[in-house]
């Protein structure tokens, strides 16, 4: 008796199989575009993300909204681990489904809730179609991560990756880009138009690749932030014009206080009036950009360098930004 015919595996078997697994999805639930549930449909760019990841066996891959699995089940064929991190149960429910009885499935954690308050395990990559609303807190969550990941390839909307990128002059250039670029080197992958999306986003998107510098920079986190949050307030005014704000100079009082407070130095300047405390802040702020030079640039302008120049300079003097 003749052997019945192998059906053979083919690529347009699988596209079709997920088109038609995102039809059903659609009919059975609507994606909830408020948390930035746009499902990456197109198998190609799904392809080529995890591929740009360039995954070892032995990794494990973080994904952030993993949603139906176009990008999960890739990863799982290549990474030894995947840790998913969904906080829509819909879409946790239905990606188990997916890798029910497959391979992958003893490869696959779902994490239940918001990734910004999911504390992480190690992980040696993240992957994320990146909800919009959270997508400068997840890149600072990232690169803070006390064992960061090798690798973070991430989709944003064009305007927020072109943010990452920015350089000193260019018109997005902003405190994202500046922090960003301090603690990592940002490089842009591939365009993804609007189409390659169930539902379409309003905006075409964008993936960049993250890789954290090691050795990390010896600056502190909080102080190197605490400055571009005051000198990027407003980016196209002179650096000087930031700390003339009521509430910066409030703050860095407060700081200097504490300073004194550490160093059992000048204590005796505490005991004088509140207004005469706030005189020699004042004065010592004058002196550093002065001193420095960029009392008059832009922070818009301004690079690493001057950042940090800036910020050894207030140390020098005792004032700090956190």
């Amino acid at each position: 008796m003749a052997k019945a015919a192998k059906k053979k595996y083919t690529g347009s078997q699988s596209s079709g199989s997920q088109v038609a697994a995102e039809k059903h999805l659609s009919s059975v639930f609507k994606f909830n575009t408020d948390l930035g549930q746009h499902i990456l449909k197109n198998p190609l760019v799904a392809q080529g993300i995890v591929d740009k990841a360039q995954i070892k066996p032995s990794d494990t891959v973080l994904e952030v909204g993993p949603g139906t699995g176009n990008l999960t089940v890739r990863i799982l064929e290549q990474a030894r681990k995947v840790v998913a991190v969904e906080m829509d149960p819909r879409m946790a429910a239905e990606l188990t489904k997916r890798v029910h009885g497959t391979a992958g499935e003893k490869k696959l954690e779902i994490l239940l809730g918001d990734f910004m308050k999911t504390e992480l395990p190690y992980f040696d990559i993240c992957i994320s179609n990146t909800p919009y609303q959270i997508s400068s807190p997840l890149v600072f969550k990232l690169i803070n991560q006390p064992r960061p990941p090798r690798v973070s390839i991430l989709m944003f909307q064009r305007e927020f990756a072109m943010r990452l990128l920015a350089r000193p002059g260019d018109a997005l250039y902003c405190r994202l880009s500046a922090n960003v670029q301090m603690w990592s080197n940002v490089t842009h992958i591939m365009k993804v138009g609007k189409n390659n999306f169930r539902p379409p986003p309003k905006v075409e998107s964008s993936v960049v690749r993250i890789e954290i510098k090691n050795p990390r920079p010896k600056v502190d986190f909080q102080e190197w932030d605490g400055l571009l949050r005051i000198v990027f307030v407003r980016k196209n005014r002179t650096i000087a014009a930031g700390f003339k704000s009521s509430t910066v100079l409030e703050i860095l009082e407060k700081n200097y206080k504490a300073y004194l407070a550490s160093t059992n130095a000048d204590l005796d300047v505490m005991e004088d009036s509140q207004s005469s405390m706030l005189e020699i802040v004042k004065e010592k702020i004058n002196t550093v950009l002065v001193e420095t030079g960029l009392a008059e640039k832009r922070a818009g302008k301004c690079d690493q360098t001057d950042f940090l120049k800036l910020l050894y300079a207030f140390h020098q003097v005792g004032i700090h930004f956190a």
